[in-house]
């Protein structure tokens, strides 16, 4: 409800005359529009419109308060001619007069204010004061007030320029504040672009933690910020990064998710806001970090395909309602950290994948040898056998000869025993061959490689055949083999490139896959080589990679074979017999 008023400042309705037929009205319209083109700075911007007003009605004092929407209250942005003190000072909706303008949207002019009850003195020597509103629309925003020394200074003309000048004044300002609101926006879009690609790019998970805890932080202005992992199988959340000036050690250990600071996010898979950490309802959480200062808080989820991953936390140090543009900005963080997060993993696997495929490697090494050394073995042994057997010897029951061939007989067959048991171990089992959709086992083995192959910056080429192509064999071995193809073919394009997959010319009972690079190509003296056990072009290399590739595939009935190679690239080429499905 409005406030009543004595007669004597009841709000004065501007004279129905245009403001040009004042003759300050179009100097200081003039003057005013000006700001718009000087002036990129909204708060300087009020400081020259107020100083505009002060000259412009011959004012002793003046200041322009604007509505916070969080406290409701007005505070004073700038002024002029009144004490330091003012500057932030709240004053309750309808308390003075300015409180009463912005309360009721009306201008008021009270010719002398020592008769004016609700009048509060910041200045003694104040004896007249006026005030206009600052609209937006239906909403008021602020207030322009001016102050003289003398009783009866403003008049109702003075009242018409004002809210005149007022609605110029806040147009200006507005248009600022828009200004300067889309260049913070593009501020953060690029600073969100930059800390997007540097999250993506870390391939260390405590690396990429720190790195989007610190960004987050700093682009909310937050006085904190934490970041929480959940383990979905355990039930349980830890601390995975905490950032803050002079951060305090964070709690070690597990919690049980649903008894933590971030239970909330994890159950609804939504942003969570809180007012007020500092209230008892939050004492006895243990994964709230333990600094005082903090107060409310945004806690964001990091979600991937379903799964929670985490939870963002942003703390300030103050209460702070986070708007609509802040709540995008950490859902979007968050949603970049969690698939970097997940790339992150998939990385580790991919590693784990490597390091699998170099002990199979080794292990596959030593059967080779052990069976090369076995093979090597039994050939003598089984002539020494011959001959031992064709001596003819015959020593007499009693002659110790006798029993020394007898012996020598034994450990001839022992040996050959070995030599049976290595060569049979080193064949690769029977037991373990079943049939196989071949498509699958290129997508999974595609799916180890595609965040290595990203990192390398190298595009993946591939389009999965229409009709099923089934294969008898060992799984790990056939994915062994396109592995050791694919990371052969990436450390030919360090500088990056591409890697195509496809089926080659159909042949009858057999399925061949071309895999094909843009890298360098093989020299062409070492071309005939590249199968031969040891050998290697690569400083790093083992020389075995390509020698056991293709004795898996010739143990599978397939084979192993060099199509091309040249500048533009090298193409290997895949072979193995179809089964019918």
């Amino acid at each position: 409800m409005e406030s009543s008023l004595p007669p004597s400042v009841e709000p004065l309705a501007a004279p129905r005359l245009p403001p040009a037929e004042d003759p300050r009205a179009l100097p200081a319209l003039y003057r005013l529009t000006s700001l718009a083109g000087r002036a990129d700075d909204p708060h300087v911007a009020l400081q020259e419109v107020l100083d505009e007003f002060v000259s412009t009605f011959g004012a002793d004092a003046g200041s322009i308060a604007l509505l916070n929407p969080s406290s409701g209250r007005l505070e004073v942005e700038v002024h002029l001619g009144t004490p330091d003190g003012v500057h932030g000072l709240g004053l309750k909706l309808g308390h003075g007069v300015t409180g009463w303008c912005v309360l009721n949207a009306r201008a008021l002019l009270v010719p002398d204010v020592t008769t004016e009850p609700r009048y509060i003195a910041v200045r003694t020597a104040a004896r007249c004061e006026m005030a206009a509103p600052m609209r937006d629309g239906e909403q008021v925003i602020g207030v322009i007030d001016l102050e003289s020394d003398r009783t009866g200074h403003f008049t109702a003309g003075d009242l018409a320029l004002l809210e005149q000048l007022t609605i110029e004044a806040t147009l200006i300002v507005q248009q600022l504040w828009r200004m300067r609101a889309l260049q913070a926006k593009a501020r953060q879009l690029e600073t969100l672009l930059t800390t997007g690609q540097a999250i993506v790019a870390k391939l260390e998970s405590q690396e990429l933690l720190d790195t989007l805890t610190r960004d987050t932080r700093r682009m909310m202005q937050g006085r904190a910020c934490a970041l929480y992992l959940h383990d979905a199988a355990r039930g349980t959340v830890r601390f995975g990064a905490f950032d803050a000036p002079d951060a305090p050690p964070l709690p070690p250990g597990e919690q049980p998710a649903a008894a933590c600071f971030a239970a909330a996010a994890l159950h609804t898979k939504k942003q969570v806001e809180f007012g007020d950490v500092r209230s008892a309802e939050f004492r006895s959480v243990a994964d709230l970090p333990a600094d005082t200062t903090l107060c409310s808080a945004l806690l964001t989820p990091l979600i991937f395909e379903g799964e929670v991953l985490g939870v963002l936390s942003v703390f300030t140090d103050r209460p702070h309602r986070f708007d609509n543009d802040e709540k995008r900005i950490c859902a979007t963080l968050a949603g970049l950290g969690a698939v970097a997060l997940q790339n992150a993993r998939l990385y580790a696997r991919v590693f784990q994948s490597e390091e699998t495929l170099r002990k199979q490697e080794q292990l596959t090494t030593l059967g080779l040898l052990a069976a090369e050394i076995a093979h090597e073995i039994r050939n003598p042994l089984t002539v020494l056998k011959l001959l031992h057997g064709g001596l003819g010897f015959d020593f007499a029951p009693d002659d110790p000869r006798r029993t020394d061939l007898r012996v020598i007989g034994e450990k001839m067959d022992q040996l050959e025993s070995i030599v049976t048991r290595v060569l049979n171990f080193a064949k690769a089992p029977s037991s373990l061959h079943s049939r196989w959709s071949l498509t699958d086992i290129i997508a999974d083995t595609l799916v180890l490689v595609r965040p290595k192959l990203a990192q390398a910056k190298i595009h993946l080429l591939y389009e999965p055949p229409a009709a099923a192509l089934i294969v008898e064999a060992n799984k790990g071995q056939i994915q062994q083999v396109l592995l050791n193809l694919i990371l052969n073919a990436t450390q030919a394009m360090p500088d990056g490139g591409a890697i195509a997959l496809s089926f080659g010319p159909e042949t009858p009972g057999l399925v061949t896959l071309d895999l094909a690079d843009t890298g360098t190509g093989i020299p062409e003296s070492v071309r005939d080589r590249i199968f031969d056990s040891f050998f290697s072009g690569r400083p790093d290399g083992t020389g075995l990679g390509l020698a056991i590739a293709r004795r898996i595939l010739q143990a599978h009935h397939g084979d192993l074979a060099l199509v091309s190679t040249g500048p533009g690239g090298t193409t290997m080429r895949v072979v193995l017999p179809l089964v019918k499905p």
